[in-house]
């Protein structure tokens, strides 16, 4: 039987101060979904230590270098699209 693996990274994402995601944030198809979904998150955690906007950020970049190889060049675009449009609904 092979070994079990860590995967320190889903739980950073399940356990940080970051913000508390909503299921599915990053599967959406839609830049401005995605951003949404982070806003409300952000908006309504209570566990993040800086702004929204920094824990919304922080989260989709962290997202995007954990994933790193993973993301086919597609997906790439869709989540860096989503950091100006987060920008945009925090008024940046």
């Amino acid at each position: 039987m092979p070994a079990k693996k860590n995967f320190w990274s889903a739980r950073v994402t399940a356990t940080s101060d970051a913000l508390d995601l909503g299921p599915s944030v990053f599967t959406s198809k839609s830049p401005r979904a995605i951003a949404a979904s982070l806003k409300r998150s952000a908006d309504r955690s209570r566990r993040r230590k800086g702004t929204p906007l920094q824990s919304a950020m922080s989260m989709l970049n962290f997202y995007i270098n954990r994933a790193g190889t993973n993301l086919s060049p597609a997906r790439k675009r869709i989540l860096n699209a989503a950091k100006p449009e987060l920008r945009r609904l925090y008024g940046r």
